[in-house]
């Protein structure tokens, strides 16, 4: 019997967001100018407050207030009626050093023996059911809402835009685990105030249904543009007005969207946040490389779906295990165990390997922070970064490494393919 699959996704303004993304711009100028800072940065906002906390141990000294003022003009809460704005808000620091107890389980003598420097376990997920080896529910709501956000910026097509939004995608799935249509779409969005409530949803739902999803679709394959049909239940800001939204409307805390940032609900989830950390935190590096090995497993052809779970103990070098889960997906006579002893030979997943591999102690982390942590583009970008005494660098940086597909070969290799 088919059934039906739904994620969400929440837009670069959602207060949760706006919250990771001014973590993340911590630890890309910390690690800009000093690749071996430690951070654990969490961040709060509300009604024209931030509020950063967190763990730091660094050379280099941040004009932390102005990053965060910065991060959220960039996404767009420029105005005094928003009730948050990065020119008027309040920024309160309380970060601190980093607890000695905590770094001598991670800093060693030598690198290559740098501990885990949290316990818990990590997953990796990759389906071959999009071209980004996403789910698809998941990345047509991530579409949706960067499309949105495009619109909100361009000011042309659609003028009362604000910058919170969220979305949600249901698809109907076959026995087999094909999408077979989609059958809703929910977008709630923050607007400007109309002068009459009732035309003002006519018009939301009118322009988002006819400009902001065709404009989804003309950039989807035709594979998935043929799953839109006439009968999708559109439902468009549907508790009506949305005037007051943001950090106004409701408080953002870094690391409360670990869902959205992963797989929508597909795989499993270790429970660790992402933004705020530097890459010695394997709640976030140890995510990251997992994602890279299934992504590379099913690319190779391994199988269709995979999930790669990694586990670790707190200044252990070495992984507790490594466990496969194929769902029953193999393409060859193969146990799930078997798979995952080749995938210990393929990929060294020390810490410190890890950053190596991935590249990790750059500062990548500021377009990790809205619209999803996996399924992105690898590409490299140049950054420049500034400190309080004028000092400046201009770095190439490669993003989004983990999603490279640079190990298909050695896995083909090692499973005889």
């Amino acid at each position: 019997m088919a059934y039906l699959f739904t994620s969400e996704s929440v837009s670069e303004g959602h207060p949760d967001k706006v919250a990771d993304q001014i973590s993340d711009a911590l630890i890309d100028n910390f690690l800009a100018f000093d690749t071996e800072s430690k951070v654990a940065c969490e961040t709060l906002v509300t009604t024209g407050q931030v509020v950063l906390a967190g763990e730091v141990k660094s050379t280099t000294y941040l004009d932390v207030q102005k990053i965060a003022r910065d991060t959220i003009n960039k996404i767009g809460y420029t105005k005094g009626e928003y009730m948050f704005d990065g020119n008027s808000c309040g920024v309160l620091s309380a970060i601190h050093e980093q607890s000695d107890d905590i770094s001598q389980g991670v800093d060693r003598g030598s690198k290559e023996e740098q501990g885990a420097g949290d316990q818990g376990m990590m997953f990796g997920y990759a389906t071959n059911e999009t071209e980004n080896f996403m789910p698809l529910a998941l990345d047509l709501s991530h579409r949706i809402l960067k499309e949105l956000a495009k619109l909100r910026r361009e000011n042309k097509d659609i003028t009362y835009l604000r910058p919170d939004s969220k979305s949600q995608v249901t698809i109907e799935y076959s026995d087999d685990n094909v999408p077979q249509r989609i059958d809703a779409i929910v977008i709630s969005t923050q607007h400007d105030a109309f002068d009459e409530d009732n035309a003002m949803l006519a018009k939301i739902r009118k322009d988002l249904v006819d400009i902001l999803i065709p404009r989804v679709i003309a950039d989807l394959p035709e594979s998935i543009q043929n799953l839109f049909n006439a009968d999708i239940k559109y439902h468009i800001n549907p508790t009506g007005k949305f005037v007051i939204g943001g950090p106004h409307g409701d408080t953002g805390l870094t690391g409360r969207k670990i869902i959205v940032d992963t797989y929508g609900g597909k795989g499993a989830h270790g429970g660790g946040a992402f933004s705020g950390k530097d890459p010695s935190k394997v709640d976030r590096s140890a995510a990251y490389a997992t994602r890279h090995i299934a992504k590379n497993l099913v690319a190779a052809g391994v199988a269709s779906e995979v999930l790669v779970q990694v586990s670790y103990a707190i200044g252990v070098v070495e992984p507790m295990g490594i466990f496969i889960d194929t769902y029953g997906t193999c393409a060859f006579n193969m146990t799930d165990g078997e798979i995952a002893e080749k995938v210990m030979e393929i990929f060294d997943m020390r810490p410190f390997a890890i950053e190596e591999r991935l590249k990790l102690r750059a500062p990548m982390y500021s377009e990790t922070a809205a619209y999803g942590h996996m399924g992105r583009k690898n590409k490299t970008v140049t950054k420049t970064f500034s400190q309080p005494n004028g000092e400046t660098t201009t770095l190439d940086v490669e993003l989004f490494t983990w999603e490279k597909l640079d190990y298909v070969d050695q896995v083909k290799k090692a499973f005889g393919l």
